[in-house]
């Protein structure tokens, strides 16, 4: 079974987009305390950029689930890495590279609301509200985009593809 690639996102437009909401946190943050926890492994390029584009004293921390198996969800979600400090009275956005069903992000709101944060928020590169299955808020959103499998950019099928400095569609053919 042969995979082809369709580039949905270029390069540039990714560059674009999350200068744009690092410019946005930086606002909406000025003078706090602020952590970025990057959800592993999907959104860790993603996360690097973003927190450049942000013009703030910040820390990053790490945070590592599985919740898939090849590109189907369990729907059940699985800490692989826990985060290395407390993030009590701290300021969290959680950095995730898409949203669709909602079940993975939704837990790990609740999971970081029990340790005592001033605010947790979602920024996601992706969200594909065609597959929303719980109502979660994104607060910060790069794009938009419609239920396709997508790939590149840290997000990955059967862990390839992360590399691509784009966002494409993966099709899978015979």
């Amino acid at each position: 079974m042969a995979e082809q690639l369709a580039v949905l996102l270029t390069a540039e437009q990714i560059a674009a987009r999350v200068r744009e909401l690092g410019a946005q946190i930086t606002r909406d943050y000025a003078g706090g305390d602020l952590v970025l926890v990057c959800v592993l492994k999907g959104s860790f390029v993603f996360a690097a950029d973003l927190a450049r584009a942000i013009d703030l004293p910040l820390r990053v921390d790490f945070l590592g689930v599985r919740s898939y198996e090849g590109s189907e969800t369990t729907g059940v979600v699985q800490i692989t890495q826990d985060l290395s400090r407390p993030i009590d009275h701290e300021h969290v956005v959680l950095v995730e590279d898409i949203v669709d069903t909602g079940l993975t992000v939704g837990h790990l709101i609740e999971l970081l609301r029990t340790r005592g944060p001033a605010s947790v928020r979602v920024c996601s590169l992706l969200h594909k509200p065609a597959r929303a299955r719980v109502d979660v808020r994104v607060d910060y959103v790069g794009f938009t985009v419609d239920d396709r499998f997508l790939v590149g950019y840290g997000l990955d099928f059967a862990e390839r593809y992360r590399n691509l400095p784009h966002i494409s569609v993966l099709a899978q053919g015979s």
